[in-house]
């Protein structure tokens, strides 16, 4: 086997998702109504009417990305697809890691959704709006980055984030050190160094209160071990075991998404495909700039799922 299915991460939000789905397959329509009771909220209406600032709040963003996917693989199984026989891996970018966990059994879909609502909420309460900031580097290596933020780190905490690959990272902390890395990043020839704007310094050593969150809630769900192994962003490399799974999405909250390293696992690991199972075409254009040998495909319209099962089930 040579596929593995990757969830998007924050980011890849949009007023309407989703919506297409719930028309046109009940088992997507079964999703975002489970989804809703499990939140005591109509956040499917938030989903495809807006308004778009409210969507893109953090403790909606993430549940809200997890419902899209997992509507794609619920109707995708509904039509014949098994998992565990058609899949070797699943992965996902930092919230896509719960969707990934979710479409693999680890989690409930509704405990799924409630554990992403409390991880939003604990992520935008950790730091105080203004403290934090987040940062894109264009165009230096992973080392340079590094050293940069080390430099910084005078002014403040402040760390690499999300290594996303094709020369794109993204470093956190807190804001006076993000501003002064990405000044000195600018110094050493990166192609751009551009403040982003989010709500919080996601994936930093700032995100403590919000990892010891998670820690408390997900000490109280039911986990079992995954159908198929998923690659964790903090190791970019495969775990099965449903308490180890746990203590990696607690890392995950300070720690850096591995992505690029994920795909490269997947390259050097026989994985050719990657289905990019949800909103948006983020982690299809990263794979690209990654490994030009793996093939990405972004799977979330009708047509999207008609032709993934096409190939899947042939």
């Amino acid at each position: 086997m040579n596929i593995a299915f990757t969830f998007p991460g924050q980011g890849s939000q949009a007023v309407g998702m989703g919506k297409e789905l719930a028309e046109a397959f009940p088992e997507a329509a079964a999703v975002f109504a489970e989804v809703d009771d499990a939140l005591g909220e109509k956040l499917s209406d938030t989903m495809w009417n807006g308004p778009e600032e409210v969507l893109t709040l953090t403790a909606n963003a993430q549940p809200a990305l997890m419902a899209v996917s997992i509507a794609v693989i619920r109707v995708l199984e509904a039509k014949g697809l098994d998992l565990r026989s058609k899949v070797s891996f699943v992965a996902g970018h930092s919230l896509g890691e719960y969707s990934a966990l979710c479409a693999a059994g680890t989690f409930s879909l509704a405990d799924t959704a409630r554990l992403l609502r409390i991880r939003g909420n604990a992520m935008q309460a950790a730091v105080p709006v203004g403290k934090g900031a987040m940062a894109a580097i264009i165009g230096l290596e992973h080392a340079d980055v590094e050293a940069v933020c080390r430099e910084a780190s005078s002014f403040g905490a402040c760390q690499i984030a999300n290594d996303n690959g094709g020369g794109q990272l993204v470093i956190s902390g807190e804001k006076q050190a993000v501003e002064k890395a990405a000044a000195l990043a600018s110094e050493k020839g990166a192609k751009r160094a551009l403040m982003l704007p989010v709500s919080a310094p996601f994936h930093s050593a700032l995100m403590a209160p919000a990892a010891e969150a998670m820690r408390e809630a997900l000490s109280k769900v039911e986990k079992r071990d995954p159908v198929v192994p998923v690659v964790a962003n903090v190791l970019a490399a495969p775990v099965s075991d449903a308490g180890e799974i746990a203590r990696l999405l607690v890392e995950q909250v300070t720690g850096q998404v591995r992505w690029r390293e994920t795909v490269q696992w997947f390259a050097a690991n026989d994985v050719t495909t990657l289905y990019e199972i949800g909103s948006g075409k983020v982690l299809t254009g990263l794979a690209r700039r990654i490994d030009k040998a793996v093939n990405g495909i972004a799977v979330n319209t009708p047509a999207d799922i008609d032709a993934a099962l096409a190939a899947l089930l042939a």
